[in-house]
């Protein structure tokens, strides 16, 4: 059997994306609209007071397109407290206007071929950063599940470990090249959703997403050894934003 990576992960991760019916939003009364209004802000403002205890993180984007209108990504010590997240949600009078459209379950991940020889990664401060991210005040997110292949001869997990190291390096260079406009966070998915990884970009030129894709395209990891789900793409929703864009 091939050896496999060791991995180092962080704070877990929901991606919840929601449809508004908004047939049954435009007919709520004022009353009930002011209060999803005040629930909704409640939310924002506790997201906060957690994020500034470096206790998680959370965002929330309008989705462009039919696929979904919004998404809240959260990221938290244990899945206990995602649970406790979507349910409050849940139990919100703007919840009651909403369908589920997708999520996605997923653990901050960092590969061992990503840190520091010289240096335990959980007692690098680098990694540890990188293992329990403060989310972006970027413009724009896309996201995207993705697998890597196991067809005939193109299956991932029958390379080396040696080979498969190599070639990640040659695409991190590829990604290097666009961290000043793109911060990507990479979720590791194996045993807790549909796909193997999910990746989240965050950008506020959303073309450079259209040219960090395109790129990789062109790698060998992604032209023999990778598979994608539906790309999902949104605009930054603050809670001003958000009570702006739910007026009827």
């Amino acid at each position: 059997m091939n050896e496999v990576i060791q991995t180092f992960e962080g704070w877990y991760s929901l991606h919840d994306f929601r449809t508004i019916n908004w047939s049954s939003w435009k007919y709520v009364s004022p009353d009930e609209r002011a209060q999803a209004s005040e629930e909704l802000a409640t939310f924002f403002h506790d997201w906060k007071l957690t994020e500034d205890s470096n206790l998680g993180s959370s965002v929330v984007y309008s989705v462009i397109g039919q696929k979904a209108d919004l998404v809240f990504m959260h990221l938290r010590e244990t899945l206990e407290e995602l649970e406790e997240l979507k349910i409050a949600f849940n139990k919100t009078t703007f919840a009651e206007h909403t369908l589920p459209a997708y999520s996605y379950v997923s653990v901050v991940e960092v590969n061992s071929n990503m840190t520091k020889p010289d240096v335990h990664p959980l007692e690098d401060p680098d990694t540890l950063a990188r293992l329990k991210p403060i989310l972006p005040a970027a413009k724009h997110i896309c996201f995207y599940p993705m697998n890597k292949r196991r067809q005939g001869g193109d299956n991932w997990y029958m390379l080396s470990m040696d080979n498969r190291a190599s070639m990640m390096r040659r695409r991190e260079i590829i990604g290097g090249a666009y961290t000043e406009q793109v911060i990507q966070i990479i979720t590791g998915s194996i045993g807790l959703d549909d796909w193997e990884w999910g990746v989240t970009l965050f950008a506020d030129d959303p073309l450079q997403f259209k040219k960090l894709v395109s790129e990789l395209r062109f790698d060998e990891v992604d032209a023999r050894y990778s598979d994608y789900g539906d790309f999902f793409v949104g605009n930054r929703l603050d809670a001003a934003r958000m009570e702006t864009m739910l007026k009827i």
